[in-house]
């Protein structure tokens, strides 16, 4: 019998290695070996035939003004954005899910930009923000002085905007599926002891939203660090300096073939985004563990 268990064993490994193997060779081919490749010539000063010139690359990326402006540029954009994009999230899932007229017209509304490919949709932007466009319009008929969005420090707004504009709907879904599992028995004892709404939505929903809310602020700073798409395709390789991210500074080194700068910056960032998460779990933990007891 052990005989049987131990060859089925072996045959129910084969088995799983035989259809995992795809996929390892697709992460080999396409994240581990990049990965191993970018991290050598963030140590050498030329991608071919280059000398070990250890953490020479770092040392004058960080010292860099351009790139001190673009980092901090994308802290910014992240600091407003994501905290925006969780309140206006939460407080549509609230919403919608109640009992209203058109619901779920209006649910398909904030999820349509999901599917909708960004590039199909940046002539629409630049025609609305555009010197002479619909809003500059619109302001002039309220006798408004007409404003260049993209070439001056309202950039930033028209960025925030755009983002949540792409990610409102995908964290109002989480919400809502996070607000659908929470028991209403909850609520009906809460309504039998006499709680306001407030007192029912910060000691009831909120604390079960816990574990959807840390993963909807997680993807929402991930997300954040992908804005590059909209910017790039709304203003360009080199918009104004309100806006020039990470992204804009590394798809530019890419262009000038300067592979060195280019990888350090790219660790830099995967190693702030890897911190802040890790910092962000244990966050997480500690409030889990809190409200468990």
């Amino acid at each position: 019998m052990s005989v049987l268990l131990k060859s089925g064993k072996k045959y129910n490994n084969k088995a799983a290695l035989l259809f995992l193997a795809p996929s390892l060779i697709g992460f080999l081919l396409f994240f581990f070996i990049p990965f191993i490749g970018g991290l050598y010539y963030s140590f050498v000063d030329s991608p071919i035939g280059g000398s070990f010139v250890g953490l020479a690359n770092y040392i004058d990326l960080l010292r860099n003004p351009i790139f001190l402006k673009a980092g901090y540029n994308t802290l910014v954009f992240t600091v407003i954005s994501v905290p925006l994009n969780i309140l206006f999230s939460l407080g549509l899932a609230l919403l919608l899910n109640r009992k209203i007229y058109g619901r779920n017209i209006i649910r398909m509304g904030f999820i349509i930009p999901l599917v909708v490919p960004v590039a199909s949709v940046v002539l629409v932007w630049q025609i609305l923000f555009d010197m002479n466009g619909s809003l500059n319009a619109f302001m002039s008929w309220l006798g408004l002085s007409p404003i260049d969005w993209m070439k001056t420090d309202h950039a930033m707004i028209v960025v925030v905007i755009v983002y949540l504009w792409k990610n409102i709907g995908y964290n109002m879904v989480l919400f809502l599926a996070g607000l659908q599992n929470i028991p209403p028995e909850y609520y009906e004892a809460a309504d039998i002891d006499g709680a306001s709404n407030w007192h029912k939505f910060t000691n009831i929903t909120l604390v079960y939203l816990t574990p959807t809310m840390f993963f909807v602020f997680v993807m929402s700073i991930i997300n954040s660090f992908k804005v590059f798409r909209e910017v790039y395709l709304i203003s360009g390789a080199y918009p104004h300096d309100s806006i020039y991210m990470l992204q804009h500074y590394m798809n530019n080194k890419f262009a000038s073939l300067d592979y060195q700068m280019l990888t350090s910056a790219a660790f830099i960032m995967a190693v702030f985004i890897y911190i802040l998460v890790l910092f962000l779990f244990k966050i997480q933990r500690k409030i889990s563990s809190t409200i468990g007891g």
